[in-house]
């Protein structure tokens, strides 16, 4: 029972980090991911064509199949999030029941049940309700899961929904206001066009949006007057939502980057142990590098002085004839960082990636300078390399590359 008990909270880990988008390395999700974003692009796709009549009569069987495969697809991955979340990384605190309501009752989560709901509910209305299916457009904002910046965007939003409500509500008041002073100057001149405020108040909602439709203009020179305040209104009534919103969106961009830098840097067992600041500290000190694909970045036998953690992209690494590879959150060259040794192998991009690195002397500095980066480090060096665990020459036989994927052919 224990093992059978094991056996699946393994699997349900498995599961999780399949459909858990990230983990860049691990080819099953990769895949996995890419099957669903294609999916979706599909689902849109059906759906726009599918309201084209002579494309309709010609492949509805397609459109049919392809909401078929969908929502057997959808439904299951929609079963399995809520049967893996309380193996998820943000939910393990939580009761497995917690865990599970609380994926449900997320944004993903309502997003993942509305993408299959209109479909189940279909089979129990009238066939002239059915109309609900075309809520499968939802499904597009399936794809935020699969996109960082759109996640990072829906987050500035989010956070700055105050700020940007008040711009609802300073607006609003604008449009009144200007919607009053033309009645005012207008409604006699123009009784058809502006003889009420509600019509009026239309005029305003137009030009301080800046669409400007032209179905109905001042004619009386107050009223121009009006028009051209209103005009030059409307320039912060769309300027302070759009600088809120761009301000928030780059923070977030920052903030996301220094996270998945920060996990980066976490997980080297060389900084395992660490406490924020001192984390905060050896970061300062990365330096971006980027480079294309077919570029070496080391040669065996070169002088070893910095190590590199891999923020996109991927690279090969041949140690004598064998080959791994490494992909985003990897890092490689830890030793050099240890103690001053000669390249091991030839690290060559297999894309264009992008490198952060951290030069051993900049390491050093830091250790002079926080006594405990230098004790923690002092502890790792006596421990790894006093028991084996690196080669006496080499400098990237070790953790960096135990989860690499590697490749037997030669070269």
């Amino acid at each position: 029972m224990r093992g059978h008990t094991r056996r699946a909270g393994e699997l349900k880990r498995r599961i999780g980090e399949i459909l858990d988008h990230g983990v860049g390395s691990d080819r099953i999700s990769v895949l996995v991911d890419r099957t669903l974003i294609l999916l979706i692009l599909l689902n849109l796709a059906g759906v726009i064509l599918e309201s084209v009549p002579e494309i309709d009569a010609v492949w509805h069987p397609a459109f049919v199949a392809i909401e078929a495969v969908s929502i057997v697809v959808f439904t299951i991955e929609y079963v399995l999030r809520i049967w893996s979340a309380p193996e998820h990384a943000l939910l393990r605190t939580l009761s497995p029941g917690q865990a599970r309501w609380r994926y449900m009752t997320s944004t993903v989560g309502i997003i993942d049940l509305l993408a299959i709901l209109p479909f189940w509910f279909a089979f129990a209305v009238p066939e002239d309700l059915r109309v609900v299916l075309v809520f499968r457009v939802v499904r597009f904002l399936k794809l935020t899961r699969y996109s960082p910046g759109m996640r990072s965007l829906l987050d500035a939003l989010y956070n700055e929904r105050r700020a940007l409500l008040a711009c609802l509500v300073i607006f609003f008041g604008a449009t009144l206001f200007a919607a009053v002073l033309m009645y005012l100057v207008e409604r006699d001149v123009q009784p058809d066009k502006l003889g009420t405020i509600p019509d009026a108040i239309w005029w305003a909602f137009v030009t301080l949006g800046t669409i400007g439709y032209g179905d109905v203009v001042p004619v009386t020179p107050l009223g121009k007057v009006i028009a051209a305040a209103t005009i030059l209104g409307a320039m912060a009534m769309v300027a302070m939502p759009v600088g809120i919103i761009a301000t928030s969106f780059a923070e977030e961009i920052h903030r996301r980057d220094f996270v998945v830098t920060w996990s980066m840097v976490a997980r080297v067992p060389l900084f395992a142990g660490l406490d924020a600041a001192a984390i905060a500290d050896i970061m300062r000190f990365l330096r971006a590098q980027t480079v294309d694909a077919g570029d070496v970045i080391v040669r065996v036998g070169d002088p070893a002085h910095s190590m590199y953690f891999i923020a996109r992209g991927a690279v090969d690494i041949d140690l004598r004839g064998r080959h791994i590879t490494l992909g985003v959150g990897h890092f490689f060259g830890e030793v050099a960082v240890l103690r001053r040794s000669r390249r091991s192998g030839t690290v060559t991009a297999l894309t264009r990636a992008n490198l952060l690195v951290l030069d051993g002397n900049d390491l050093r500095r830091l250790m002079d300078r926080d006594p405990r980066v230098a004790d923690r480090i002092q502890e790792v060096v006596r421990e790894r390399i006093g028991s084996d665990i690196v080669s006496k020459r080499g400098d990237m036989v070790g953790e960096e590359i135990a989860q690499g994927q590697e490749r037997g052919e030669d070269r």
